[in-house]
């Protein structure tokens, strides 16, 4: 009897102090101020730091190839089905399927997350290792905007020297144009390009844009036109996607860089 009591007196305090442990909240979620004003333009952003899986698809405008895309939110892993080539990362290797001659870009490796990061902005500006802070305004096409800068701890990602600038739309508070380089294939580049974000389209509660249009960068104005690529079906949900979609398949596929 004495074993008993004992035993459900300790299930009770073991219970009560599980009841009485306070949640720790998100460290993604304790933001800048000025940035949260930003994100909440976007919708409920948490949604985003709570989802587990993110997929869309898109097509390259400039010559229809299309892709489907998969993403695991947790460990990055990245599936890609493309019309003539799947590429993965499987989070020790990125890889290609047939072959590396099925992708024609430079790299396998900078394109495996290219797309999903630009698509995922600004919610993916609250990972872990990435600074975002209000700087002065920034002049584009003879237009004055609010602006972000946003930089990396070093050792964040493959390129923790790449640098973004946010510019926001005085009406809807919305990001409108990105201005970006990026140091993987060089260390030294500081060349800004821009990428402008149109026709934003509710997903449950998040906005994403539908076309994205990237521009050469003169003196603070546009030029020619570098790519535009559009979007459909952006799904976010809380539940993992199949470790296998981010396998590297047995036959016909070879790890790339």
């Amino acid at each position: 009897m004495k074993f008993t009591q004992s035993l459900l007196a300790i299930l009770l305090i073991f219970a009560f102090s599980c009841k009485q442990e306070p949640s720790t909240p998100n460290p993604r979620l304790e933001q800048p101020e000025e940035f949260k004003k930003l994100l909440d333009a976007h919708g409920d952003w948490k949604q985003w730091i709570d989802a587990k899986s993110f997929s869309f698809n898109m097509v390259h405008e400039t010559n229809l190839a299309w892709e489907n895309h998969y993403i695991d939110l947790v460990g990055r892993k990245v599936r890609i089905d493309g019309d003539t080539w799947q590429i993965g990362n499987d989070g020790q290797n990125v890889w290609i399927s047939p072959n590396r001659q099925a992708f024609q870009g430079q790299s396998v490796r900078f394109y495996h997350n290219l797309y999903f990061y630009f698509y995922s902005i600004p919610y993916i500006f609250t990972d872990p290792g990435v600074i975002v802070k209000k700087t002065d305004p920034k002049l584009l096409n003879g237009v004055s905007y609010e602006a972000f800068e946003v930089s990396f701890e070093p050792g964040t990602g493959d390129s923790s020297k790449d640098k973004y600038f946010m510019l926001v739309d005085p009406e809807s508070g919305r990001l409108a144009w990105l201005l970006y380089y990026v140091t993987f294939f060089d260390q030294n580049n500081t060349k800004l390009n821009a990428l402008k974000y149109d026709d934003y389209r509710d997903a449950d509660g998040l906005v994403f844009p539908r076309i994205l249009t990237g521009y050469e960068l003169v003196n603070d104005s546009t030029k020619n036109i570098r790519y535009q690529v559009s979007f459909t079906g952006p799904l976010l949900v809380n539940e993992a996607l199949d470790d296998k979609l981010f396998k590297m398949p047995e036959n016909n596929a070879v790890v790339a860089n």
